[in-house]
């Protein structure tokens, strides 16, 4: 049996907070009939399936990289950093992986970059659900640290109400500083 984990990451367009990916080998003959795209089911959905996931999957690991990283790096880098993290970290090594998008991981497993790929494969909608769902809990609790941004509600993309109160408050430490406006305007 051939061991296929999926990877996709979550977290690209938001002005603050990390880049979160995730890699999941998903067990061979167990229904998750359930699966999509993490963009296209709600938030309830995404938190029942993130608990079968992880209690049904071969293997899975949520690996983060921090606004701080991604300033360094750049976003590109950075969520392939993460994807590969995840990867590194599954307790299980696939045999291939897959991962949702245009670029291949330098990893020493074969991998396959696959466009749309977290609407054609189990294993890559199951890593882009639990990546989602542990994104949104840290975003969750930075909000509780800087209510003024609202991240409960934007989980740091760019709404009105989150440019209002960079305008108001400045950035904190979790913003992405090489990120437009904050790179024109802080």
């Amino acid at each position: 049996m051939k061991l296929v984990a999926g990877v996709d990451e979550v977290g690209r367009g938001p002005l603050a907070g990390p880049v979160v990916a995730a890699a999941v080998i998903l067990r061979e003959g167990k229904s998750f009939n359930e699966l999509a795209d993490s963009k296209s089911l709600s938030a309830k959905k995404r938190e029942e399936l993130n608990i079968l996931i992880k209690d049904k999957a071969l293997s899975w690991k949520i690996a983060f990289v921090s606004s701080k990283k991604i300033d360094q790096i750049n976003i590109l880098q950075a969520s392939l950093l993460a994807m590969m993290k995840a990867v590194e970290g599954l307790e299980k090594k696939p045999d291939k992986v897959l991962i949702d998008g245009i670029h291949k991981l330098n990893i020493s497993v074969p991998s396959i970059a696959v466009v749309r790929g977290d609407t054609k494969h189990k294993s890559i909608m199951a890593a882009s659900i639990i990546a989602k769902v542990a994104r949104d809990e840290f975003m969750k609790k930075l909000d509780k640290k800087f209510p003024q941004y609202g991240f409960i509600d934007n989980k740091g993309y760019p709404t009105k109400f989150h440019i209002n109160a960079l305008e108001l408050y400045g950035p904190c430490e979790q913003h992405r500083a090489s990120f437009r406006p904050l790179k024109d305007k802080f």
